[in-house]
This record gives structure tokens, C-alpha cells and sequence, in this order.
């Protein structure tokens, strides 16, 4: 899944991306509420973490666009300020959720994926695949093997794309799409990278389920 912070503390910022990143998200970061703007427009993000106190447009302002223009990707607001009426004001511009600085980060990991399981409450937190099945809310990947079912152990990104295909069962996912929903938008290394990680996956789980589409991408390919 990936996530736009717009902060323009930027120790704050990169403090956030650090941390979300280890939990397995790809996360771009911006200081400016203009270039959030446009790049939550352009972008394909799964939730936004927005500051209120931001240069070029505020996050009402920024919160209050996106919503005019019809995107409902889940806002979650930052802000120094702590009062009923900022927290009033940041709901009606239509934000999902407020945290008000100082925060832990504990509980602002806990808000993220809480806005994450509410916006993806139409499909089912658990994918029971053939053998495989994969528990997206705990994400937690298990095999059956011979009626004995067995903990796979992933790192946080084989997580992430594996889960990626996990949700498109059946689809092929190209390269690219893959980079940019599990890589962050600065990504400029190897795209080869994909088929390391695919590679990974394919000697933990079992190598018939990931299928290669030449020329296309790869697809999950398991009986339901």
C-alpha cells in the first residue's frame, strides 16, 4: 500500500516515512501543500497523512480540493494546534481522521491502519487461495501442507507484494504497477528489483503460484 505524507517538518517527515516504510508501506513525502495537492491528484495512494500548517496551501484547503474533485483516498490531519474547532473544521473539509501534536507514533501507526481496514472493509481481511492463505489485517501468510497448516515468515516488503498480487488473484500485475504501489515514488534503483523480491517468494511459498505473463507482468494463480 502506499502513502503521501504532506509535512513540512521535514525531521517529522522523514522520521514518519522511516517508520511507515518498516512497517511495509511504500511512502512518498512532500513539504509543500501545492505539490501535495498535485501529487495526491496524480497519485494512486491508499491514505494521506496531512499538516494543517503547511506553505503554499493549508491542509483544509489541500483536504477541501481533494474532495471537490471527488477523491475519497482516507486523510488522516496533523496539527500544533489542539482545540474542538480546529478538530471541527479538519472533519468538515472532509477528513477521515485528526492527531494532534505531539503524538506517538504507536498510536499514529494504529490510526493509519485503522483508516486502511476501514476503507478496505468490502473485501475480506483474510484471501484463501488453493493452499495459501493470507491474513492482510495481521498480515500474517500461511501454507497448507498435507492438512498441516504452516506459518510462512515474510519480510516486510515480500509482504507487501505479495499482498499486492494476493488482492488481484487472477490479474496480472505489470512491473511497474508493482514498483509503484510497493516502492516509494523516488524508487529510481533496478526495477529488476521486482523479480527479486518475486523470486523470494516464489522459494518461501511454492514456485507454481506465481506465474510469470511474458512481456506483461506476473499473476497470482491459486484456486479459491
Amino acid at each position: 500500500m502506499r502513502i503521501l505524507i504532506v509535512e513540512d517538518e521535514k525531521r517529522l517527515a522523514l522520521s514518519l516515512a522511516r517508520g511507515l516504510t518498516a512497517e511495509g508501506y511504500a511512502v512518498d513525502v512532500v513539504h509543500d501543500g501545492r505539490e501535495g495537492l498535485h501529487r495526491a491528484t496524480e497519485g494512486a495512494y491508499d491514505l494521506v497523512v496531512l499538516d494543517i500548517m503547511l506553505p503554499g496551501l493549508n491542509g483544509y484547503r489541500v483536504c477541501a480540493a481533494l474532495r471537490a474533485a471527488g477523491h475519497d483516498v482516507p486523510i488522516l490531519m496533523l496539527t500544533a494546534k489542539d482545540g474542538e474547532y480546529d478538530e471541527a473544521e479538519g472533519l468538515d473539509t472532509g477528513a477521515d481522521d485528526y492527531l494532534t501534536k505531539p503524538f506517538s507514533y504507536v498510536v499514529l501507526v494504529a490510526r493509519v491502519k485503522a483508516l486502511l481496514r476501514r476503507r478496505a472493509h468490502h473485501a475480506p481481511p483474510v484471501h484463501v487461495l488453493g493452499d495459501l492463505k493470507v491474513d492482510t489485517a495481521a498480515r500474517r501468510v500461511f501454507l497448507d501442507k498435507a492438512g498441516d497448516e504452516e506459518e510462512v515468515v515474510l519480510t516486510a516488503k515480500e509482504f507487501a507484494v505479495l499482498e499486492h498480487l494476493v488482492v488481484r488473484a487472477g490479474q496480472v500485475a505489470s512491473k511497474a504497477d508493482i514498483l509503484e504501489h510497493v516502492w516509494d515514488f523516488a524508487y529510481d534503483g533496478d526495477p529488476n528489483i521486482v523479480e527479486v523480491y518475486v523470486s523470494a517468494l516464489r522459494r518461501k511459498l511454492r514456485p507454481g503460484l506465481i506465474r510469470t505473463v511474458r512481456g506483461a507482468g506476473y499473476r497470482l494463480d491459486a484456486e479459491r
